[in-house]
């Protein structure tokens, strides 16, 4: 009886994947269908031609003229964007094939361009012979020291060439570098650390006393070495520059190496409430360079400037790359600055630059000059460019091509907008989706998670239908794997079963996406425990385990808001306080000690209790809605006031000022 039962269950699961299967490719039957029919209306004796004919019109009034319009108005895109993937995949495999690293193909741009300068910055210019001949300095002497493939050495600098060349040195030897955001302090300063297993850390001196508050806290006892300039506290460490003096310049001892190797580590927030570590492949480094220099035609002859942090994936991998790689020059900056950005274009002729949506806004509200169209720019790429403020830049500034781009640093779904269309982060072929397989998929509203049709697939989103962006995951295909972080569990949470077809893999990226007519897809929020500010991804987890810590209290919700005007999300903290004993100054004296500017919520609000979920997740979706708006909600309300560093009542006169952009947060 259990027998004949478990044959029953198999052949009714046998239907369900067959009735599946006929759904999924039911595009392809109606054409088969059409098929069929030019071939019997030919057997009757029709003409050629006026069976074709016959077909189209057929097939156009059965709703065939909505896939003909977008092939019309995208295949021209989608041609060029499929022959750009095929060139990237060929170079991935022949450089899998062939054992290549990053370093070797640098070795070859060395070769091509040996005087040309590769980094410029205000304080050194080095040319390609000369970044090839400092790394291989690092690479001899931290081989000579005992480190082995395999290690890993944490860096905490500031931009500079000199951060790349240590990266890239370290690589050579076939160590992996924990690229550590210079901002972090205290507890995940150390996590970073600690995460990355790093046996040393090399520091910028400005950064020693950053270094010397986390010491105690570091599981591993690594060696420090101070880098660039002198400590400004008194720290036990060894002086980088003055050893590399004493190091040789020629090519370390050969290393084998594999293209799928781990080539640095890149820190970003996510839902467990600390930084996580994204592996950094020397394929993904390749194929992220590579996407963007065929898809916004990027040359040798370029000049970039880079204003972002380099131990972000945008300007430390993608920027960096296309110096390394393909042989641009780079110019470098320690810190952005509005009032230079355009002088600075001016003065190293740069042709392209690199942007975060913040970088457009704050040149936006620049006093005008003539050096805003005296430059030579022609491309500005990056990321988180407002739609309300696109055009309104390009024409105030004179940038022909805007190149808007989506990527997780560590997924598998990064999209590109070469077509200059306004507001959009990249596109997905409606034609062949197929040949590059990434869907928006549905989402519950409140709990973030896929909503699944009855077969357990999930459902994909429709047109103008938001749903979060996933990317299916292919074993063995370097350009679909999805490398992950260093901690297996935070990589198995973004990684989801039954999503294109039964028993597949795809990334979550945890972004929600709208997709037009035409493939192009627009941003429009994040799921999860994580909001953007300043260009950085904040962890709302973890600033509510500091505000738990700081006032022992039960429950703490964190949250991104929006801000008219404003890029990203500003941070809101709404805080359970009963008995009105919250010291405002003593709880902003916490978060500076505790968390970098950009993570320091922005606006507080106090209430009685919060609503969670029934497995007691604390629900924000309401929170988030209310947002700071005194006029609705009624509980307590504070923002933080630049001018004075203090948090301030928000009356409805205040709110109005913020939403006006009278007032700077």
């Amino acid at each position: 009886m259990q027998r004949q039962s478990s044959k029953v269950m198999s052949a009714g699961r046998t239907v369900n994947m067959l009735v599946y299967r006929l759904r999924e490719y039911s595009a392809l039957l109606k054409c088969g269908g059409f098929f069929g029919l030019g071939v019997l209306l030919w057997k009757l004796g029709l003409s050629c031609p006026l069976v074709t004919a016959t077909v189209a019109v057929i097939y156009l009034l059965t709703g065939g003229w909505r896939f003909a319009w977008v092939a019309a108005n995208t295949l021209r895109r989608d041609v060029r964007a499929f022959s750009i993937l095929i060139r990237i995949k060929l170079g991935v495999h022949s450089h899998v094939r062939n054992n290549m690293s990053t370093a070797k193909l640098f070795r070859k741009t060395v070769r091509k361009f040996p005087q040309k300068n590769c980094f410029m910055s205000d304080e050194k210019c080095m040319t390609f012979q000369e970044v090839e001949e400092r790394s291989n300095a690092i690479a001899n002497y931290f081989h000579d020291a005992g480190y082995s493939k395999g290690d890993t050495i944490a860096v905490f600098m500031e931009n500079s060439p000199e951060f790349v060349c240590l990266w890239l040195g370290l690589s050579k030897v076939g160590m992996t570098a924990a690229l550590i955001n210079f901002n972090l302090r205290g507890p995940s300063l150390s996590h970073c650390i600690n995460i990355s297993e790093a046996k040393s850390v090399v520091f910028g001196g400005e950064l020693s006393m950053a270094i010397k508050e986390v010491l105690p806290s570091l599981s591993n006892n690594p060696q420090l070495y101070c880098s660039s300039s002198p400590p400004t506290t008194d720290i036990n460490c060894l002086m980088l520059d003055v050893l590399l003096e004493k190091s040789p310049t020629f090519p370390p001892p050969s290393i084998q190496t594999n293209f799928k190797d781990k080539l640095f580590f890149v820190f970003t927030s996510g839902t467990t409430g600390m930084p996580k570590a994204a592996v950094i492949t020397h394929t993904r480094l390749f194929y992220m360079t590579s996407g963007v220099k065929y898809m916004f035609s990027i040359t040798d002859r370029d000049t970039i400037y880079n204003t972002l942090p380099l131990y972000h994936a945008n300007g430390g991998a993608i920027g960096v790359g296309l110096a390394l790689i393909w042989g641009s020059t780079v110019v470098l900056r320690r810190k952005f600055s509005a009032s230079r950005f355009w002088d600075d274009c001016i003065r190293y002729k740069c042709t392209v630059a690199q942007y975060i949506g913040e970088i457009c806004r704050y040149l936006l509200v620049q006093p005008y000059k003539a050096s805003d169209t005296q430059h030579t720019v022609k491309l500005m790429f990056g990321n988180g460019l407002r739609p309300q403020i696109w055009e309104e830049f390009q024409q105030r500034f004179g940038v022909k091509q805007i190149g808007e781009f989506y990527g997780a640093t560590e997924g598998n779904c990064n999209i590109l907008n070469s077509e200059n269309k306004v507001g959009a982060v990249g596109f997905a072929s409606r034609l062949v989706p197929a040949l590059y397989p990434i869907t928006l998929i549905r989402v519950d509203r409140d709990t973030g998670e896929p909503i699944r049709d009855r077969y357990g697939v999930c459902i994909k989103a429709q047109p103008g239908e938001p749903g979060e962006l996933v990317g299916k995951i292919i074993r063995g295909d370097p350009m679909r794997e999805f490398d992950g972080y260093i901690c297996k569990k935070a990589t198995d949470k973004k990684i989801a079963r039954d999503v294109f077809t039964k028993g597949d893999h795809a990334f979550l990226t945890g972004d929600i996406l709208v997709m037009d007519d035409f493939g192009f897809m627009y941003f429009r929020d994040r799921t999860g425990d994580t909001y953007r500010w300043r260009g950085e991804n904040v962890s709302t987890s973890e600033i509510e385990s500091v505000i738990q810590s700081i006032v022992k209290l039960q429950d703490a919700v964190v949250y991104g808001v929006d801000v008219p005007g404003i890029e990203g999300r500003a941070g809101m903290a709404a805080i359970v306080d009963t008995n009105d004993n919250i010291d405002l100054h003593e709880l902003n004296s916490a978060f500076q000690r505790s968390l970098p500017g950009y993570a320091r919520p922005v606006f507080l609000r106090f209430l009685p209790a919060v609503d969670t979920t029934g497995t007691f997740k604390l629900k924000k979706t309401e929170l988030r809605e209310e947002a700071f708006n005194p006029n609705v909600v009624k509980d307590k309300l504070f923002w933080l006031n630049s001018k004075s560093g203090q948090y301030e009542f928000i009356t409805p006169a205040v709110y109005s000022d913020i939403c006006q952009g009278r007032v700077r947060l």
